[in-house]
């Protein structure tokens, strides 16, 4: 099963995801947990989606915690998982580098504990300073307590011209407090003092991708993620279906504006979404109907009529705005016809 090319409107499934799909491979940062605590209806729904016999596999652009540590924060959060379950960004950076440089080569480590786990598994050795002789710099998110000397050494090694990677370039990380900046801000910063670019790991860019698909060996599987511009464009890149959930950084009115890799297969609240099929979206002349609802274009506005789950209109929106703005953003106002339900 693949809707890949299918990006003018959300995707129906007449079977639940858990049973049409064999692997989920699911964020964590605003999919399972946000600031370390579990979201809504995130246990339950993983517990009965595995009841069902769907694998979980947990693939996060995050590099600061190793994949011991976060199955274990899993597992006490009541989502039992082993670190095998686990792919990090910073798994996949080392990999990337560990193709570029000879075993042993020291690496510029400018991040937490994850990132220089990776890397000591692919037989490399991180080093804390410019002056330690690396012969590469690697940048992953260290945490909101990384401090500006850590940028500093990164910014004088890569301007002696070393190769530079990055396990990812996230410029926001969801938290208990709020957004706060993530890897993707401290890649900046080099980057502004540099000049350079690095080379990136974490999704959407394929060697994530590859890395998840080494370790699962998923036949048919559905990214679940917050985030378009990194789990819905990764899934898009690698060919693969997506499923995203409204319980992270993504809202309503940045999904109508997606262009076409950006545009989910499905879209729920949150991950109850796996538990069930997904209503089709049906186009009626100029209109598209899902549920109770009506959506269309009139004049510069999307148009939402009728009454029932407002998710269900939410999906017809997204047929409306979609296929007006073809390959494209839809730059319509959807104001009006999002307050009226009321996400």
């Amino acid at each position: 099963m693949s809707h890949q090319q299918d990006r003018v409107r959300p995707s129906a499934s007449a079977t639940a995801l858990n049973e049409a799909y064999d692997t989920a491979l699911l964020d964590l940062d605003g999919v399972v947990y946000a600031g370390g605590e579990a979201i809504v209806h995130a246990v339950d729904s993983l517990a009965a989606a595995r009841a069902g016999g769907m694998h979980l596999a947990y693939v996060t652009n995050n590099a600061l915690r190793t994949p011991d540590a976060v199955a274990e924060h899993l597992t006490k959060l009541g989502v039992p998982a082993e670190p095998s379950d686990v792919i990090t960004s910073a798994q996949a950076v080392a990999r990337l580098v560990a193709d570029q440089l000879p075993s042993g080569a020291r690496v510029l480590a400018i991040g937490g504990e994850g990132l220089r786990v990776a890397l000591r598994e692919r037989g490399l050795e991180p080093v804390e300073s410019a002056d330690d002789d690396p012969a590469a710099v690697v940048q992953g998110y260290g945490g909101p307590d990384m401090t500006w000397g850590r940028f500093a050494e990164a910014s004088y090694a890569v301007r002696r011209g070393l190769p530079w990677f990055a396990s990812n370039t996230d410029l926001t990380i969801p938290g208990a407090r709020g957004i706060a900046p993530g890897n993707g801000a401290a890649v900046e910063v080099v980057r502004i003092a540099t000049g350079a670019e690095p080379q990136v790991a974490g999704k959407p860019l394929p060697p994530m991708h590859r890395e998840t698909v080494l370790r699962t060996g998923a036949q048919r599987p559905i990214v679940v993620g917050d985030r378009l511009d990194t789990d819905i464009e990764g899934a898009f890149n690698g060919g693969v279906d997506s499923l995203l959930v409204l319980t992270g950084v993504t809202d309503a009115a940045q999904l109508l504006a997606a262009p076409p890799e950006h545009r989910p297969t499905y879209v729920d609240r949150d991950l109850r979404g796996l538990l069930t099929g997904q209503p089709e979206v049906t186009p009626d002349g100029d209109a598209y109907r899902c549920g109770g609802w009506t959506a269309l274009v009139r004049g510069d506005a999307l148009v939402l009529e009728g009454e029932g789950d407002a998710l269900d209109g939410l999906r017809a929106l997204c047929a409306a705005a979609w296929a007006f703005a073809g390959g494209g953003v839809c730059g319509l106002d959807a104001g009006k016809a999002l307050a009226s339900l009321q996400l």
